[in-house]
Order: C-alpha cells, then sequence, then structure tokens
C-alpha cells in the first residue's frame, strides 16, 4: 500500500488559515495537520519528528506547511527548518504566512507584467511607493519590487517613524534597499504618491487609502494595484475585476484584488503540487512564489493558463 502524502502545517498564532488547509486538499495531501501556537524554537523538533517517522521513502510523500501572520517570522521559521534536516531525511517545505509570499507575489508580478506592456525595463528604475506598507503583504511586495530594481517607499498611516523602522528592518532581514515613507494624513499621502511610477494598496480590508482627490494629484504614475476586495476600494476607481484597466483621470492602468487573486490562487496551487510531486525535497518562499506568478502570467498570454 502506499503511503498517503502528509502535510504538517505549523503556525505561531492560535489557529491554522482554513484557505491553506482547503488548498493543500486540493493539491492532494490526504492527511493535513496542523500545529498552532507553535513558535520558531519548537520548528526543529517538529521537522525532525516529522522526517526520521517515514524512511527515506516516505519523506518524498511528507511535506511542511509554515503559516503565522508575520513574513519575517515566517522567512526565520523555514530557514530553521531546512536546517533541521538530515540528509536523506529530507522534506519540502514551504512558507506562506496569511498568504503574504503568495499575494505580494502576484501583485508584484501583475504589475510588472503591465509595465512591460510600455516599459521594456519593467520594474527597474520604477519608484514603487506601497501604501499599508508595513504589513506582511506590503514588506514582501517590497522587496520583490526592490530585487526587481525598483526604487521602493513603505508608507504608514502611523508615520515616518513606523515606515523607517519597517523598511530597515524588512531590507536588512532580506538584503535590499527600502525606504520608508509617511502616510499618517492626506498630505502625507499625496506627497508620496505624487511622483510615485507604482503604487501598491494593501492596507486592511475596507480602507481606501488613496481617493479620487487623490489620484489629482499624481504626475507620472503608469500602475496602481490594489488587494482591497472590500468596499470601498482601496484606491478609488480601481476595481476588483479590473486588470490593467485604464485608470480613469490618470494615464495609468488599474489592478484590482480578483485579478491579482486569481495569480495568488494559481501561484499557491502551483507551490503545493510541486512541493508534494517534486523529485527532491524543495524549499518554496516568496522568491519561487514570484517566480510561479511570473511563469503563470507568461502562460495565459500565451493562451496556455489555467
Amino acid at each position: 500500500m502506499e503511503r498517503p502524502y502528509i502535510l504538517h502545517m505549523i503556525t505561531p498564532g492560535k489557529q491554522m488559515s482554513p484557505f491553506d488547509i482547503n488548498m493543500a486538499a486540493d493539491a492532494g495531501y490526504q492527511i493535513i495537520v496542523p500545529y498552532c501556537d507553535a513558535g520558531i524554537d519548537s520548528v526543529t523538533a517538529l521537522t525532525q519528528d516529522a522526517i526520521f517517522s517515514r524512511g527515506p521513502k516516505g519523506v518524498a510523500r511528507t511535506g511542511l506547511f509554515i503559516g503565522g501572520r508575520d513574513a519575517l517570522l515566517a522567512a526565520d521559521m523555514l530557514e530553521r527548518s531546512t536546517k533541521a534536516m538530515v540528509p536523506p531525511f529530507v522534506v519540502s517545505v514551504m512558507a506562506d504566512p496569511s498568504g503574504a509570499y503568495t499575494t505580494a507575489a502576484a501583485m508584484v508580478a501583475c504589475v510588472e507584467a503591465a509595465l512591460l506592456k510600455t516599459q521594456p525595463q519593467g520594474l527597474k528604475g520604477q519608484r514603487v511607493v506601497i501604501l499599508g506598507g508595513t504589513g506582511p503583504v506590503g514588506r514582501i511586495a517590497g522587496v520583490l519590487a526592490a530585487m526587481a530594481g525598483a526604487e521602493v517607499a513603505l508608507s504608514s498611516r502611523n508615520g515616518i517613524d513606523v515606515a523607517e523602522e519597517a523598511a530597515q528592518q524588512t531590507g536588512k532581514r532580506f538584503g535590499v534597499t527600502i525606504h520608508g515613507i509617511s502616510g499618517g494624513d492626506r498630505a502625507a499621502v499625496r506627497t508620496s504618491i505624487a511622483d510615485a511610477d507604482v503604487v501598491l494598496a494593501c492596507a486592511a480590508a475596507g480602507v481606501q487609502v488613496v481617493s479620487a482627490e487623490d489620484l489629482s494629484h499624481v504626475k507620472r504614475m503608469k500602475v496602481a494595484a490594489d488587494v482591497n476586495a472590500v468596499p470601498p476600494e482601496g484606491v478609488a476607481g480601481v476595481g476588483v475585476m479590473d486588470d490593467a484597466k485604464p485608470l480613469a483621470g490618470t494615464n495609468a492602468v488599474g489592478i484590482g484584488a480578483l485579478a491579482i487573486g486569481n495569480v495568488k490562487y494559481q501561484t499557491q496551487h502551483r507551490l503545493l503540487v510541486q512541493m508534494r510531486d517534486a523529485p527532491k525535497a524543495v524549499t518554496l518562499g516568496f522568491a519561487e512564489a514570484f517566480a510561479t506568478a511570473r511563469a503563470f502570467l507568461a502562460e495565459s498570454a500565451a493562451g496556455k493558463g489555467g
């Protein structure tokens, strides 16, 4: 009898996301076990319990998933887990805290694809301002944009000090340069987006960070992307289904939450399937999520996505 596919899902939070459990089941995992309130110091023991009990052949049908809500902590837990492996007892590991890695990857990949239609350099050299940038999606979107060559600024409604601290902490952890910028009031938001080439709205659901009046202050914006699917829209005029649709009153195009969400879903599904089917163990973080999102968009443009 073939051994079942088992996914051990580790989170420092009180509960594992039902979204991620559903995604794991749809990717073909047969036994899915959550481990909640699991801090970083428990990762080594959990990893080694998972690998030593199934033998070298069984580990090929075993995976680890790291959730939570902290993008930086998840990266540390992913690293801790991979270091706990003892060859040939090595399993695949994936991190996606609150969907931040796959959502950020989808968002930035969608923006890049829209830019490439008119800007051969894509994100390279573009000024990217991320509103709600201190949350997990905003931070990782900032890292990915910076890795792609953009000049990135994280904005916080709590002011420049909070934004700068998040930017420095995130940039140092992942080896990129990110700046902080204030979004503490309407004047600050308007100043921050005035010279932005790309605006990413990553604030909480139901919070509008850019109003129609704010948009009148942009000078060179090419793309506005919004991950908020709860009314009102995060960026005024960007509908949830918009996929590089011209944004009224500007020269930019808008990308809405459900357009991004479709790419996020496909990205997470593909990563989970890859983890399950890989002949050798893989480690999947936000860089791999970005590569997967890019590939899905390229296939879709060629009429092969699905």
